[in-house]
């Protein structure tokens, strides 16, 4: 199956905090990629910008050693490289001062498309707009991209809506959430709604539940004093799960456009319940050795903020009201694991007996490891003896559904990024969309600090706290094992 590679204009991409993990780690080596597949036309350049002193040279330096340790061997060419890196420049600037922009001003050229990515801390969000403004750097179709944290709660979101809004149009503002460009993701909504098969039973009166699990092996090691201010909930469902919860429960937009799919994404915010405390599972993990749990690493020996959370959440509209959905992530689990399963209904009448029970349809979406959509059905077991049922998957993994192309699915930013270079918003989250998912989150949070409650403990590498199985099992049913 041959890719297709849709060209893009020429651009000036400056990034902002361009020293940092997350250029190194992520960006850099993704804007790489994308040059090897021709998304970076000639006059494309990209503009590294931070605090640290140094000359575009050492800049390239760098990068290059960012594109050895995370780009695959097979995508590495000296050639190639030199020639990405003869793309790159770098402007030592101030966020909070003057110095630095009118260089950066003098980087930038007409006729191109100007776009700024804030991989910086928040609280210099504000600071970079208004210099891009104040310098005559960002022109009225310029974008901005911003990461999370889009605040920590539905005061500070609104508090950075009204900063970006005064210095640029909801148009112009890309909020990043990456899950949104994995390639599993879009593809649910291309099962859904380019396929006749799951529509007509996608609602309430076939599916029996939803879940959605977010598993993390590591710890909060290094970043514990931060994580502390924030827990699963801030860190990950907030938004993340958020997200997918949107896109599984989401009415069909009238197209695929920007708004229309945000729209779509807004009403189901709207339609949350509020959560039961009895419905809500905070935990926190124990290290398997000394100085290796959580409050280990937390900076706080009487921390109360979750590394853990499980919670059932109800839909009320037409489509979903009575269908739970549950939801959970956390630190340290079993594997690395990212997976939506929508669970069928059984069958109203078993013709088969009591002894062959028809079991669960299940449509497992894998986000991460192995991309890819499993779907379980029962089948004959083969071999005389009578009829007895057995439970088969229908498998399709990218790397084999898609031979050559489906081995190197690109990463979530870079097609995040193109996207911005496009001005396509769709996987990007809009500002009344922020506000509502933390309008729905504040009370869930507000009422356990209330309450004071201390989360659940749980080993390292278990599949969470013991009170999480009891959330389904009271429900008469069951997590999926967390497996990589």
């Amino acid at each position: 199956m041959v890719s297709r590679v849709i060209p893009v204009d020429p651009f000036d991409l400056v990034i902002f905090g361009a020293t940092g993990d997350l250029a190194r780690r992520k960006i850099l080596p993704g804007l790489y990629r994308r040059f090897l597949d021709g998304q970076m036309p000639p006059e494309a350049r990209v503009i590294g910008a931070a605090r640290s002193a140094m000359e575009t040279p050492a800049f390239r330096e760098e990068v290059r050693a960012a594109i050895d340790e995370f780009v695959a061997p097979a995508r590495q060419d000296a050639t190639r490289i030199a020639e990405f890196l003869d793309r790159l420049h770098y402007v030592p600037i101030d966020a909070k001062g003057d110095t630095g922009w009118p260089e950066l001003a003098a980087q930038m050229r007409p006729g191109h498309v100007q776009a700024f990515y804030f991989s910086v801390a928040p609280s210099l969000f504000g600071a970079l707009a208004e210099r891009l403004h104040r310098h005559g750097i960002a022109g009225s179709e310029a974008r901005i991209v911003v990461e999370k944290p889009f605040g920590r709660d539905l005061a500070t979101a609104q508090d950075l809506n009204r900063t970006l809004a005064a210095h640029f149009e909801e148009r112009q503002i890309y909020r990043i959430d990456h899950y949104l460009g994995k390639e599993t993701v879009q593809n649910l909504m291309a099962v859904r709604f380019a396929n006749i098969l799951f529509e007509p039973l996608w609602n309430a009166q076939f599916v029996d539940h939803v879940q959605i699990t977010v598993a993390e092996t590591v710890g909060v090691d290094g970043r514990g004093a931060y994580y502390d201010t924030s827990g699963a909930m801030r860190d990950m469902v907030q938004n993340h799960l958020m997200q997918l919860l949107c896109l599984i429960a989401m009415e069909p937009p009238y197209c695929f456009e920007p708004d229309a799919v945000r729209d779509e994404k807004l009403k189901v915010i709207r339609a949350l319940d509020p959560v039961d405390p009895g419905d809500i599972v905070r935990g926190q993990y124990r290290g398997t050795g000394p100085d290796d749990g959580y409050l280990d690493h937390a900076g706080n020996p009487d921390s109360r903020t979750e590394s853990y959370v499980a919670l059932k959440v109800h839909v009320s509209n037409w489509r979903w009201k009575g269908t739970p959905f549950y939801l959970r992530t956390g630190k340290r689990l079993r594997a690395r694991t990212s997976e939506i399963a929508v669970v069928f209904k059984e069958p109203p009448h078993s013709i088969f007996g009591e002894a062959e029970r028809w079991r669960e349809n299940v449509l497992a979406i894998r986000l991460q490891p192995n991309e890819g959509m499993n779907m379980t059905v029962m089948i004959k077991e083969p071999g005389p003896g009578g009829m007895r049922l057995t439970e088969v998957p229908l498998d399709m993994s990218f790397a084999e559904a898609l031979g050559e192309s489906g081995t190197d699915i690109p990463d979530a930013y870079e097609r995040l990024i193109m996207d911005v270079i496009r001005g396509n918003q769709t996987l990007f989250m809009r500002g009344d969309e922020v506000e509502a998912a933390w309008a729905w989150t504040d009370p869930v949070i507000a009422a356990w600090e209330s309450r004071g409650d201390r989360p659940k403990p749980y080993d390292a590498g278990s599949s969470g706290p013991e009170d999480a199985l009891m959330l389904l099992h009271r429900d008469g049913r069951r997590w999926r094992e967390i497996r990589a």
